[in-house]
């Protein structure tokens, strides 16, 4: 069965936006689920992502263990001591961050370029009623995580390298894009009200 990529993108916002507001245990048990899929399906795409990241996520962790006031974790380091506190909310939130990675990694697996492109231009519809161009906005965010991927899986570590292959695709600037359609079935209508009835009640 295969899901309207629109389907799956707004399943992807919708269980990352939905982890915000999850009690610790709920977001550790959904958050271990989402890495075992990751595991069983896209293991390669993740482990990538996650590579790419592990220093910001291990600063982050740092930053919230020693800037959450909170009950000292070794009384003997003093000032120097992170926060019990710290490192359970920081802990939560690398579980946060990796459980979006994993969704992510399983998602850019199933959907190429042109149906991510395809699916947020199906989602941006609503935006027309505003008077704002769907086409343009879709084509520039597209390219946008296009080229954030290929900065984050790119296995050469220079930093330099990257942002030479990135300039190096303004070749494809004045090319058509073309965007397939897809029919909604009724499985992602349904699946569709059921992510935005979720986020409804986990909000509430």
């Amino acid at each position: 069965m295969k899901l309207h990529p629109a389907t799956q993108i707004l399943i992807w916002c919708v269980l990352v936006a939905a982890m915000q507001f999850l009690t610790a245990s709920r977001l550790l048990a959904l958050g271990a689920l989402v890495l075992l899929l990751a595991f069983a399906l896209s293991p390669r795409k993740f482990l990538q992502l996650v590579r790419r990241t592990r220093w910001i996520m291990l600063s982050l962790w740092v930053i919230y263990a020693y800037s959450t006031p909170g009950q000292d974790l070794y009384d003997g380091f003093g000032i120097f001591s992170p926060s019990r506190e710290g490192l359970l909310d920081g802990g939560l939130q690398l579980m946060r961050l990796l459980a979006a990675l994993a969704a992510l990694a399983m998602l850019l697996d199933r959907l190429h370029r042109q149906q991510l492109m395809a699916g947020l231009y199906t989602l941006f519809a609503p935006l027309q009623w505003l008077g704002v161009s769907r086409e343009r906005l879709t084509v520039r965010l597209a390219l946008t995580l296009h080229y954030a991927e290929v900065a984050m899986l790119r296995e050469s570590r220079s930093w330099q390298v990257v942002l030479r292959s990135l300039f190096e695709a303004g070749g494809e600037v004045g090319k058509t894009i073309e965007l397939p359609l897809y029919r909604f079935a009724l499985i992602d209508v349904l699946l569709m009200l059921l992510s935005l009835l979720t986020i409804w009640m986990v909000m509430r």
